[in-house]
């Protein structure tokens, strides 16, 4: 700790200072060097131990097999994205395990059976270079759409190499923009310019390991010839700087550049003639469209400034040529705003309508909204299926054309076609049902939290459960980061798990964003023991209703859901039987030295600044709060070495710690995959064979 802030904070402050010395002293700081000898020593040892065990399950080889097969299934929707004139997909199965993009008409997409041409084949690729290529997405300079920057991470970490493509000669452009190994921001300003974010020197980084300098690139320059156009600080928190070209479908265009303050605050500033300027919007607001020369704004907080209606959750319009002559003096108009139980989902554009999605007591609804000549909107809701999942996939610019996919935990994915001209939409495809649902039943149910608040939850389970505590019961949660969990169709939860006679739950807990930024903001930093409260709350709810017991009761997170894990296991061991931890923070003490970690301060508060803060973790973070003495179920415990968001240390640590004291826990960690279950099918496959066989003998047995 810094001296001058020991000096501030005095004697209220030691107990949380020396806490933290003491983590410096952390006798499994070694695990933190990621790939050393010592590190994968261990890793292996535990893999094989792990693996050894649990792959010799009569089980496992049909799980395995089955969800390879649901995986690679080759009569999948493939998810249709509309570009250059065409319908582009990226397709993996079983003989494409690193994937291939290829393209189809929109009219023979719509076939039983399209025919596709290849455009870029990421295995044959990575064989050619001898890279573990993973595609990591593509931004295609509008409105032509035929120059394309690839990103290509190698074993799928966020660090990505950035290459131009020619769309129609399909091949990477010879001389064309190419960015080297590295967390990129990029967007093209016009043909011949990108505006891109990078460690343009070492040392251009912010202590999360993101770049805080935009420069704009000119093609046939290296990159040391590239020019400032906006310059953060060096301390800034969140993910780093980034650049964002966003074009409406008449042509209009702004220049954005975004600069985070902490992980959900962020300064807006718009790139004119005159330099970087700042857009006088909330530090919680986003530009998040352009429609008919109409800046749309998501606003997370409320805008008082532009009146009593602005409030958190709604959206907001503005003048593109006001917002360009002096983004300081903004006049806004009010576009939707939300009920007391709706929450904005997502928001998108075809050529001269705003597309919004929303849910409404975390059941989906789209919606087409239509400017209006005298500066107002018209708006509809488009007439689809009740009681599912409702999001807009890919918008069409050249046109009023988007697809929507719908789904449910029993409802095979649907996909749409919208006309967002007419508000009607079209079924095109729906996805072969990949396990029985014909025995089984969704429920809404509530529970009560410790402060009295209801907290919905869904369980899905067997039309004749008896209720007698006896059902296997698999229960997941996010909660965080205002993401908003809701149903979805899992053909490998389905075949794996209910076929078997398994209940599933998912829990709408705070910290999500089901009932809009206010639900969120209810478990932030020192809060967040409500969060953990509230997924309790929902156990406890369940055995109540004798639906299961705490012996049959297994629990499921990744990422800040595994952190969430890892708080329930230490705090509430007697409420689960098995517990699997995935790609997960759990030493919230050294988060701010591991990874990306410091850019979730927002989320979960600054150990190193704020006293409180530490204090809060100090009792709650789950790694220090392991207890040699206590009865824990056997966790599965699972990670990836090529994570570099959330970074394999957690899970190590955690696995090294439990050992220790002599406590039995199962560990895996996947050598490849970034943040997520594997680089490919065969490994995600792999991952979701061993999780499935670990929770059948646990709450099965």
């Amino acid at each position: 700790m810094r001296l001058t802030l020991l000096a501030l904070l005095a004697s209220a402050a030691l107990p949380a200072l020396a806490h933290a010395q003491a983590a410096d002293n952390d006798p499994y700081i070694w695990l933190e060097d990621v790939s050393s000898a010592r590190s994968m020593a261990w890793v292996n040892e535990h893999n094989a131990a792990s693996t050894k065990l649990l792959e010799a399950d009569p089980r496992y080889a049909t799980l395995y097999a089955e969800a390879l097969a649901i995986a690679g299934a080759k009569d999948r929707i493939p998810a249709p994205r509309f570009l250059h004139g065409e319908i582009y997909n990226f397709w993996q199965d079983p003989e494409h395990l690193r994937g291939l993009w290829r393209k189809t008409t929109l009219a023979d997409y719509q076939s039983a059976d399209p025919h596709w041409t290849a455009v870029l084949d990421v295995d044959a690729l990575g064989k050619a270079e001898g890279k573990s290529w993973v595609m990591k997405g593509m931004e295609c300079l509008q409105p032509e759409e035929r120059r394309c920057l690839i990103s290509l991470s190698d074993g799928g970490e966020d660090a990505v190499e950035i290459r131009e493509f020619d769309l129609d000669t399909g091949h990477f452009v010879d001389g064309g923009f190419h960015l080297p190994h590295g967390k990129h921001r990029v967007a093209w300003e016009d043909e011949n310019h990108l505006l891109v974010a990078t460690d343009w020197t070492p040392g251009d980084l912010t202590p999360s390991g993101y770049p805080y300098i935009v420069k704009r690139l000119t093609r046939g320059q290296p990159l040391s010839a590239a020019v400032e156009v906006y310059r953060g600080q060096k301390d800034d928190g969140g993910y780093g700087v980034s650049p964002e070209v966003i074009r409406d479908g008449q042509g209009r265009q702004i220049a954005v550049i975004e600069r985070p303050l902490d992980t959900f605050r962020h300064q807006t500033y718009v790139v004119t003639a005159r330099g970087a300027e700042r857009l006088a919007i909330p530090d919680k607001a986003s530009v998040e469209g352009l429609v008919g020369g109409r800046v749309i704004v998501r606003l997370n907080e409320d805008w008082a400034a532009a009146g009593p209606s602005f409030t958190a959750g709604a959206i907001a319009e503005l003048d593109l040529a006001a917002v360009k002559a002096d983004p300081a003096r903004l006049a806004a108009k009010l576009v939707w705003t939300p009920g007391p139980r709706d929450s904005l989902e997502g928001v998108d554009a075809t050529r001269d309508k705003l597309l919004i999605s929303t849910l409404e007591n975390v059941r989906g609804r789209a919606w087409v909204f239509t400017p209006t000549a005298g500066g107002g909107w018209t708006r509809a809701r488009i007439d689809l299926p009740d009681n599912l999942t409702v999001r807009y996939g890919d918008a069409d610019q050249r046109s009023n054309l988007a697809f929507l996919d719908v789904s449910g935990f029993l409802t095979p994915t649907s996909l749409y076609l919208a006309d967002a001209e007419t508000g009607q939409a079209r079924l095109l495809k729906t996805l072969p049902a990949k396990f029985d649902a014909s025995r089984d039943v969704v429920e809404q149910l509530e529970a009560t939290s410790s402060d009295g608040t209801k907290i919905p939850y869904f369980v899905v389970h067997r039309k004749d459960i008896k209720y007698d505590g006896a059902t296997p019961t698999l229960m997941t949660a996010y909660g965080g980061f205002q993401v908003s969990s809701t149903p979805n169709y899992s053909g490998a939860n389905g075949k794996l798990w209910l076929e078997r006679g398994g209940a599933y739950v998912l829990a709408n807990i705070r910290g999500g964003g089901e009932f809009g930024p206010a639900w969120h903001e209810a478990g932030l930093t020192t809060k967040r023991q409500i969060i953990y409260d509230d997924f309790a709350a929902v156990a406890k709810d369940l055995v109540a209703r004798k639906i299961t017991s705490p012996r049959r009761l297994g629990i499921e997170g990744g990422s800040n859901g595994g952190l969430l894990m890892g708080v329930e296991f230490t705090q509430h061991p007697e409420l689960w039987n098995a517990v699997v931890i995935q790609v997960p923070l759990l030493d919230m003490i050294r988060i701010s030295k591991i990874a990306a970690g410091a850019s979730w301060q927002g989320e979960y508060g600054d150990v190193n600044a704020d006293p409180a803060v530490m204090a809060f973790w100090r009792r709650t973070s789950p790694y220090q709060n392991l207890k040699a003495d206590a009865k824990y179920p056997e966790p599965f415990i699972f990670t990836t070495t090529k994570d570099d968001r959330v970074g394999p240390q957690h899970a190590r640590k955690f696995a090294a710690r439990m050992e220790e004291m002599h406590l039995p826990f199962l560990y895996y960690e996947n050598t490849e995959g970034g943040h997520g279950a594997g680089a490919d099918l065969k490994q995600a496959a792999h991952t979701t064979a061993l999780t499935m066989t670990y929770l059948q003998r646990k709450l099965m047995d």
